[in-house]
């Protein structure tokens, strides 16, 4: 599964059916979907993670087989393998043969025990037993007497018996193999064009030759396309607050198709028009395999637009569309079945893929430098999963003491101790009082004590008060990554007097090995051209005493 990218402008997904329908390429996309926030994304968290895979929750193993083997597809190869007891008579193909096809499609409850088996019970009941063979449930084989058979496979019994490591292995398999069919059937219009214009058999063969070219670049484009699209509900639902993971199809077809910082144009909704269209059938078929939650376009749409009767509103006219409405134009939703197994096809592609809680199976100091250093990680998160079950005062006093040092990420793990404190609450202030002359944790635990509402909290020295406003500062660089937007505000708050030359003339003596670095940034982003040019003198002054 390759990395999500953004798409360029005027880029446009594999193949375009359904041109002309009445979707989202007629209506304001922010009318009918609302604001990506509404919906548990926020755009520039996205855009953050379209490197970096975002850590995800999942349940348990036991939970995870429990729903694999409540897939239907899944349970019913799992019931036509154990059918094939002691042994039976299949083709050469390895299909079942005609007398077996109606009771298998009865075996599966899918045609009623008597009578003749419907046409559409039989073909799943085919494609059940094709899943069978494809997943090594079922094995063919040949008797002495060139007969064709089929036994039960070796790990039937295992995943009857709903062993997780045989079940999981076994669904992300299926999920593999329908990835990939879903992806072929999106390509399949073109394969059956007739060339055209071809007057001698050179003519043939060049013909053939361009149009396998063309399904193949429409195949490798559909696969792109959907690879991109489980991405991105990968990492939304990682971001959505628990009950917002649901994702209309139009803003999943926007996060695929408008490029960075621009709004969508009439030949950007049209491309989003086209996306949708050519997703629909892939999602359903995953949404077969458990692996989303799916409900797809409403067919009448289309129907709507080609009598000329529907009520979506023209592209000059755009209008509010209610929630039932909007929910014509396609919803879907990663389950936790399949967030493990693009969680896995990462895995195998060699990308990072984290879980909720990995940082913090360690001591305190692990948590502390592991999230400091981490750059797929959702602090806060790991941080409750840590303090979780912990006695307050004995993880206060392991977490203020894993906090301490000067080393690059110091600074980082003294705000990540403050955020986990604040977590265990007013146990925890009986070993926060303990640091209160600490020269590196003194001055955050004071304000601690503070922000808590405690009483007899003493002033810091000035010494100390320096220090902290340096580390606090640092703290930020560290992890917002110099980024100026978030950096102003902390800027324009400094406690700069009226004398800004004063002040900096005692902050660039602080002993601390981000004073440079804290001065340099407020001396460019300051938005008080005096003081900011204060602050670049002493951030020279400050670089030069080292």
């Amino acid at each position: 599964m390759a990395a999500r990218r953004r798409k360029s402008a005027g880029s446009s997904a594999a193949g375009t059916p359904g041109e002309g329908a009445v979707l989202p390429a007629d209506l304001e996309l922010q009318d009918l979907y609302g604001a990506f926030a509404a919906h548990g994304l926020d755009e520039d968290d996205l855009d953050d993670a379209a490197v970096l895979v975002p850590p995800v929750r999942l349940p348990s193993e036991e939970e995870l087989t429990a729903q694999a083997k409540a897939v239907p597809m899944i349970g019913w190869a799992l019931r036509l393998a154990r059918w094939t007891a002691p042994h039976r008579v299949v083709d050469e193909f390895g299909d079942l043969t005609g007398p077996d096809r109606a009771p298998a499609a009865r075996l599966l409850g899918l045609a009623p025990e008597e009578g003749d088996a419907p046409e559409e019970a039989v073909v799943e009941a085919m494609r059940a037993w094709s899943l069978a063979c494809d997943l090594d449930l079922v094995e063919i084989g040949t008797t002495a007497a060139g007969e064709h058979v089929a036994i039960p496979g070796p790990d039937l019994e295992a995943a009857e018996e709903g062993d997780p490591e045989t079940v999981l292995e076994l669904w992300l398999t299926a999920a593999g193999i329908v990835r990939e069919l879903a992806a072929e059937a999106d390509s399949q219009e073109l394969e059956g064009a007739a060339p055209g214009g071809a007057e001698d058999e050179s003519d043939d063969d060049e013909a053939d030759e361009a149009r396998l070219s063309e399904v193949e670049e429409a195949r490798d484009a559909a696969a792109e396309l959907l690879d991109e699209a489980l991405q991105v509900l990968y990492e939304a639902t990682a971001f959505a607050e628990p009950g917002q993971e649901t994702v209309p199809l139009g803003v999943l077809a926007a996060l695929l198709v408008v490029p960075e910082g621009e709004e969508p144009s009439e030949e950007l909704l049209g491309d989003i028009t086209d996306v949708m269209v050519s997703l629909d059938p892939m999602l359903a078929d995953l949404a077969e395999l458990g692996l989303l939650d799916y409900r797809p376009i409403d067919p009448e749409l289309f129907d709507e637009e080609e009598d000329g009767e529907g009520d979506g509103p023209a592209p000059e006219e755009p209008a509010e569309l209610d929630e039932a409405e909007s929910a014509r134009f396609g919803l879907v939703r990663l389950t936790p079945l399949g967030q493990y197994g693009i969680r896995q096809w990462l895995l195998e592609d060699g990308y990072d893929a984290p879980l909720v809680g990995d940082l913090a199976r360690g001591d305190a100091a692990e948590l502390l430098r592991g999230v400091s250093e981490a750059a797929n990680v959702l602090p806060e998160e790991e941080l409750r999963v840590w303090v979780a079950g912990r006695e307050p005062l004995a993880a206060a006093r392991e977490l203020l003491a894993a906090a301490r040092g000067i080393d690059a990420y110091a600074p980082m793990r003294r705000m990540l101790c403050h955020s986990a404190l604040a977590l265990l609450g007013a146990p925890a202030e009986p070993a926060v009082r303990e640091v209160l002359d600490d020269p590196e944790l003194g001055g955050g635990a004071r304000a601690w004590l503070a922000a808590l509402g405690a009483a007899d909290v003493p002033a810091p020295d000035r010494t100390m008060a320096l220090w902290t406003v340096v580390d606090t500062f640092a703290a930020q660089l560290l992890d917002t990554g110099g980024d100026p937007e978030q950096l102003r505000e902390l800027i324009a708050d400094l406690p700069v007097t009226e004398e800004p030359a004063a002040y900096f003339t005692e902050l660039w003596r602080v002993d601390h090995p981000y004073t440079a670095d804290v001065l340099e940034a407020v001396g460019e982003l300051h938005p008080d051209r005096a003081v900011a040019k204060e602050a670049r003198k002493a951030a020279f002054k400050a670089r030069s005493k080292g």
